[in-house]
C-alpha cells in the first residue's frame, strides 16, 4: 500500500458520503437513492466509490438491477443509521429553537428537584414564550465560555464569585414523616433520637464546609455527643435524604430551604423546631456576563429573586 493510500485509510471518513451510503442501503438501488437525494445516479455512484476507497473495502455487491450490502457495508450501516438520526434530531432542535427566547440554567440535582422545578410552572405561566433548559451538575461551569446563562450554586460567602446574588441562607433541622412519629417511640426531645434511624449525607465528612450537614455536628452543638441512634442511613443527595424521610425510614437532618414546602404541606414535620443549627453555607445566583442584558434573563432573575424572598420568609430568615 502506498503512503498516500495509508493516510487515506487512517483519517476520518468524509461524512457527506454517508448520506448517499444510507440512501443506497435503504433502497438497495442507485436510481431510487439518487431520486431520494435529488442527485444524479452517477453522482451517487461516485460518492459510494469514494467512500469505499476511504473505508478500504467494498460496501455493496453490484447486480444488474439492484445492489446488496456486503458484510462490511452491513457493519457500517449499523453505526451510520443511529448517527444520522442523532444528527438530524440535533439539527431539527436547533432549527426549532432558532429565534426563540430561552434561559439555560446550571445547578445541582437536589436543588433543581427540590426547589427550582416545583416553582417553574409559575414562571412558565407568566412567560409562555420563554424556553427553559436546566443542566443539573455538581461541576461548576464557566459562564464566559459555555452556552449557560445562569448558575445557581451553594457555597460560603467567602467562596461566592464576584457579582453573585445571595438568594437565601440555611438552617439545618431534624424532620420526619407524620406517620413515623405516630407509629413508634415518642420524639419530643433530643434524647429520643436514640430510638430512631438517623439519615444524613454520605459525603458530609469529606470537606470542611459539608461537615455542617452532619448529624454529629448537630448532636455536638446540642450536647448529645454520646447519643447513638438505632442505625444510620447515608445517601449521596439531599433529595434522596428527603425522600427517605418522607417514606418513614428515619429522622433526617435536612436543609430548611429545600424542605420548607414539605413542612408547609405537612408531608414532613420539624420535630425539634427550637433546635435548628445555623449553616455557614448559602444559595447564590450567578448571571453570565454575555446573558445579563437579554430581557428573558432579566425576567427570570426578577422572578427567581421574588421566589427567594418567599423562601426567606418561609424559613424565618431576617430580610
Amino acid at each position: 500500500m502506498q503512503a498516500s493510500d495509508n493516510h487515506l485509510r487512517t483519517r476520518p471518513i468524509s461524512v457527506g458520503y454517508l448520506r448517499a451510503f444510507e440512501a443506497v442501503a435503504r433502497h438497495l438501488n442507485f436510481r431510487a437513492a439518487s431520486e431520494d437525494l435529488s442527485l444524479t445516479q452517477s453522482a451517487v455512484s461516485r460518492q459510494i466509490q469514494a467512500l469505499e476507497q476511504e473505508v478500504g473495502s467494498p460496501l455493496f455487491l453490484r447486480h444488474t438491477r439492484a445492489v446488496e450490502l456486503t458484510s462490511a457495508g452491513a457493519l457500517l450501516l449499523r453505526t451510520v443509521l443511529p448517527a444520522l438520526e442523532r444528527l438530524d434530531s440535533a439539527v431539527r432542535q436547533i432549527r426549532r429553537s432558532t429565534g426563540r427566547k430561552s434561559v439555560a440554567i446550571s445547578t445541582w440535582a437536589s436543588f433543581a428537584s427540590m426547589w427550582l422545578i416545583p416553582r417553574l410552572e409559575a414562571f412558565q405561566s407568566e412567560h409562555p414564550d420563554i424556553d427553559i433548559r436546566i443542566d443539573a451538575t455538581d461541576v461548576s461551569v464557566d459562564l464566559d465560555t459555555t452556552d449557560v446563562d445562569l448558575a445557581l450554586r451553594y457555597t460560603t460567602p467567602a467562596n461566592a464569585p464576584a457579582g453573585a446574588i445571595r438568594l437565601f441562607g440555611e438552617q439545618l433541622t431534624p424532620v420526619a414523616s407524620p406517620w413515623l412519629l405516630k407509629s413508634g417511640h415518642a420524639l419530643q426531645q433530643g434524647q429520643d433520637l436514640a430510638h430512631f434511624a438517623l439519615i444524613e449525607a454520605s459525603d458530609a465528612h469529606r470537606t470542611q464546609h459539608m461537615e455542617w450537614l452532619s448529624w454529629r455536628r448537630w448532636l455536638e452543638a446540642h450536647h448529645f455527643e454520646k447519643l447513638e441512634p438505632k442505625r444510620w442511613l447515608y445517601f449521596n443527595y439531599a433529595h434522596q435524604i428527603a425522600q427517605a424521610a418522607l417514606t418513614g425510614q428515619g429522622v433526617a437532618l435536612t436543609r430548611m430551604p429545600l424542605v420548607a414546602d414539605s413542612l408547609a404541606s405537612g408531608d414532613l414535620v420539624e420535630i425539634l423546631p427550637g433546635m435548628r443549627l445555623e449553616s455557614p453555607l448559602a444559595y447564590w445566583l450567578i448571571v453570565g456576563p454575555r446573558s445579563a442584558m437579554r430581557p428573558e434573563i432579566k425576567a427570570f432573575c426578577d422572578w427567581l429573586t421574588a421566589q427567594a424572598a418567599l423562601t426567606r420568609r418561609a424559613i424565618g430568615e431576617a430580610e
